[in-house]
C-alpha cells in the first residue's frame, strides 16, 4: 500500500476535489490519500466526493481552519454497493 499527501491549501472550490480525485485515479485500491485543504466548502466536499465515488473517509481533522482528510481509495463503483444493497434488501 501506497500513502500520499496532497496539500491544497490555498486552493478555493473544486481545486481541491479535482485534484483528490486526479490523484486516487491513479492510486491502488486500498491505499491512502492525506489531503490538507484550508477552504471552508472542503469540510462538505470532501465527504460528498467520497460517497459519490466510492472512496472511505477514513478521518477528518479539523486544525485551526486547516482541515486534513485521510481518504482510503476503494475501487467498487458506488452504484454496485447501492444495487447490492437493494438485492439485499429485496431478498429479505
Amino acid at each position: 500500500m501506497t500513502d500520499q499527501t496532497l496539500d491544497a491549501s490555498g486552493l478555493k472550490c473544486p481545486m481541491p476535489v479535482l485534484r483528490t480525485r486526479r490523484i486516487l485515479e491513479n492510486m491502488s485500491v486500498g491505499d491512502t490519500l492525506t489531503l490538507i485543504a484550508d477552504d471552508m466548502t472542503s469540510i462538505t466536499d470532501v465527504p460528498a466526493f467520497c460517497r459519490m465515488a466510492g472512496h472511505h473517509l477514513r478521518h477528518v481533522d479539523d486544525r485551526d481552519g486547516q482541515f486534513i482528510f485521510t481518504i482510503e481509495k476503494d475501487g467498487q463503483d458506488p452504484t454496485d454497493r447501492e444495487t447490492e444493497s437493494q438485492r439485499i434488501a429485496i431478498e429479505s
